[in-house]
């Protein structure tokens, strides 16, 4: 199955690049390009890609409401925040509302296909120390209801979460079947009402479940 892919972004040269490097990979192709947020929208409900590259600063509706309004549709697409640094502010509200990560521009092409193709799969771009960096700028010691009604081992795999391990990873140090990881995430996801692992990071971090410091 060819992965489809819509890049946003509202400088031609990032988007001319992203398309030539994620249509020289087998299995990946751009089928369109969107220079603001409204525009993403649209190309996005008609071409209906499994992923897009979002870049979160662009002019006429910015790409943070594009992605929630993105998120909100019956079939979303996996969302990648495109930056330039790791520590901006609509980055960390990004993940928030539920993109599936970020990656650098100054990523290297072999990362940005297997990113590509990992959100694709149903996981996630988390990068342990830049969102620790951001929920200490950021959190604000919200309450999340959720969080008390984890049991101690959704609680174990939360903290495996935040430090970036995948379900594989989270499988060998807790010596469990692949099939009892995937049940324990979608447990926690539920419970703290979040659409991806970087939600509910976010939310751990915030509660103060898991310190960021």
């Amino acid at each position: 199955m060819t992965l489809r892919v819509v890049i946003a972004d509202d400088e031609d040269l990032t988007r001319t690049g992203l398309r030539v490097i994620i249509d020289s990979e087998p299995g990946l192709t751009v089928v369109g390009e969107a220079v603001n947020g409204a525009r993403t929208l649209a190309v996005t409900c008609e071409l209906r890609p499994d992923v897009v590259l979002m870049d979160v600063r662009m002019p006429a509706f910015d790409g943070l409401q594009a992605i929630r309004h993105l998120l909100s549709l019956p079939e979303p697409p996996k969302v990648v925040v495109i930056t330039t640094f790791g520590n901006d502010d609509l980055v960390y509200e990004a993940l928030r509302a539920g993109a599936s990560g970020f990656l650098l521009r100054r990523t290297r092409p072999d990362e940005l296909v297997q990113a590509i193709r990992t959100v694709a799969a149903g996981e996630c771009l988390l990068f342990p120390s830049a969102v620790r960096t951001l929920a200490a700028l950021h959190g604000d010691g919200r309450t999340v209801p959720g969080i008390g009604r984890l049991t101690t081992r959704e609680g174990d795999v939360l903290r495996l979460m935040a430090r970036g391990l995948s379900n594989d990873e989270i499988a060998t140090e807790l010596a469990v079947a692949m099939d009892t990881v995937r049940t324990h995430v979608s447990d926690v996801l539920t419970k703290l009402d979040a659409r991806e692992r970087p939600q509910a990071v976010i939310a751990a971090y915030e509660s103060g479940f898991v310190s960021p410091r």
